[in-house]
């Protein structure tokens, strides 16, 4: 049976780049998935920006409105690590960031652009990064982020930083 889908509608420099939809996976991850569909339903994620981009590794969004400027202010509090739940981190898994508190993720989540085996569980802390679903239209999309240009990410220390960062123009529930 298939899960709940999101749609999230992405523009760089009021450009459209598209829609990506997402298939949640609430039998693996239902916590998490409550969660994320927590945030879209209060319109969180309108006006966010992917403000990490890794075209080796993964693109990440869901919790600054511009670079350096998060919306802390505005989050629920932090889901438990639902990542040993068997989904593995391929390319167009969605899964939550985290800081290295394993049970730290509130809004931000990140979409796999490669293969990142060493980000499931039980990873390098003996918890991984909760995989909750998949991308299963606008992968094209994805690819139009992960090849945006980039600049020094002062918080991360890596280049990293999109310097015309996409937006989520609307997130919504279907």
């Amino acid at each position: 049976m298939a899960g709940p889908k999101v749609e999230l509608d992405v523009e760089q420099s009021g450009e459209d780049l598209g829609t990506i939809t997402l298939e949640l996976d609430p039998e693996n991850a239902p916590r998490t998935v409550e969660n994320f569909l927590r945030y879209v339903n209060d319109g969180f994620y309108e006006g966010t920006i992917f403000h990490r981009v890794i075209p080796t590794f993964m693109i990440q969004g869901g919790g600054y409105k511009k670079p350096g400027v998060s919306r802390a202010k505005d989050l629920h509090e932090p889901v438990e690590n639902e990542a040993a739940n068997g989904l593995t981190n391929v390319t167009g898994a969605i899964a939550m960031a985290r800081t290295s508190d394993a049970h730290s993720a509130t809004s931000q989540f990140f979409i796999n652009v490669a293969d990142n085996a060493f980000l499931n569980h039980p990873g390098n802390d003996g918890w991984g990064y909760c995989v909750f679903g998949k991308v299963t239209h606008g992968m094209d999309v994805v690819e139009r982020i992960r090849k945006v240009e980039t600049a020094s990410n002062p918080e991360m220390g890596e280049d990293s930083q999109p310097v015309d960062p996409p937006v989520i123009k609307a997130a919504r529930a279907m």
